[in-house]
């Protein structure tokens, strides 16, 4: 496996620390990197908080690998876990672990997917068109281009991708698989770039970035994995414990924003001159809407450009 010590760095690495290290100053405390990658934020958590374990969860294999080396003496503290972040609840339970400190989701992708070209992730790579975060199970890009009809490859583009082009590059799919079937991310480059008008290849970004965008979320159920997790994650926090979410497009931020919503709102009906206990507001929003890097770190790390970060606080037990 190649070497990663030139990674980059892990986004909001500071921000996250300062507003998830108050969780986890007690003995023992657990925290939940629900998105290991090369363990990056982890490291940087364990050794802002010495108190704290480590439970990293990753569904790439590689990351496992990698991340161990990273760690380093930190594993004395880790326990990692193969899984998909959605399983949680099954993870938790194996450990007999009931209640966590603190939760991390950086739903951006790694380097171990973004700069390894036979992974099929980067779209200015010739690579196989594969973008599976555990390359070992489950349905590949190519299998989705080649086997997915007009419309359901136009809807996928639309949902996923919010790509306006949608219906001109699913019927361009369609008959250039007749030729041949997709295998190779540069195909499909050249076929997405044939398929937009001219006139709005040189505007907001590169042309095929939706549609790969779309793709990866396909293959990796990664908004059915976000829906999953994120009432369980916030059930699975103790008194006091709060969870980070980084988000890349406003799809995963929508259903960040939406969960932190409903947990710090009031459940009584608005004409209730006193609110329950038990209808209380659960969450405490720590972060005054969605917060963005600031310009140093997109200048030096320009993958940190889309993220959105979400943090929340358990205040009061579930009803």
């Amino acid at each position: 496996m190649q070497g990663f010590a030139d990674v980059h760095d892990p986004v909001m690495r500071e921000r996250i620390v300062d507003l998830l290290r108050p969780a986890l100053s007690r003995p023992g405390a657990i925290y939940v990197d629900g998105t290991l990658g090369l363990a990056g934020h982890a490291i940087a958590v364990l050794e802002a908080c010495p108190e704290a374990r480590l439970i990293g969860i990753d569904r790439d294999p590689d990351a496992h690998q990698v991340a161990e080396q990273r760690l380093g003496p930190l594993m004395e503290r880790a326990t990692l876990v193969h899984a998909v972040y959605d399983e949680l609840p099954e993870v938790l339970d194996d450990l007999g672990v009931e209640k966590v400190d603190a939760i991390l989701l950086d739903l951006g992708l790694s380097s171990l997917q973004i700069d390894r070209t036979d992974r099929g992730f980067a779209y200015r790579v010739d690579s196989p068109l594969d973008m599976r975060m555990n390359p070992t199970v489950g349905q590949t890009a190519a299998d989705v281009l080649n086997s997915y009809s007009a419309r359901d490859l136009a809807n996928l583009l639309k949902w996923y991708g919010e790509e306006r082009f949608a219906d001109r590059i699913a019927r361009a799919v369609v008959a250039e698989r007749e030729n041949q079937p997709f295998d190779r991310s540069g195909r499909l480059v050249e076929v997405i770039s044939g398929a937009i008008p001219a006139a709005a290849r040189h505007t907001g970004g590169h042309p095929a970035k939706r549609t790969f965008q779309a793709l990866r979320i396909e293959v990796n159920r990664e908004l059915v994995a976000l829906e999953g997790v994120l009432p369980a994650a916030v059930g699975a926090l103790s008194l006091g414990g709060r969870m980070a979410v980084l988000s890349y497009h406003s799809l995963e931020d929508r259903l960040v924003k939406r969960t932190f919503a409903a947990g710090a709102a009031d459940r009584a009906p608005r004409d209730l001159p006193v609110v329950p206990e038990n209808l209380k507001a659960e969450l405490r929003l720590l972060t005054r809407g969605a917060e963005r890097p600031d310009e140093n770190e997109t200048a030096t790390n320009p993958r940190a450009a889309s993220a959105r970060l979400r943090v929340a606080e358990r205040i009061r037990e579930a009803s």
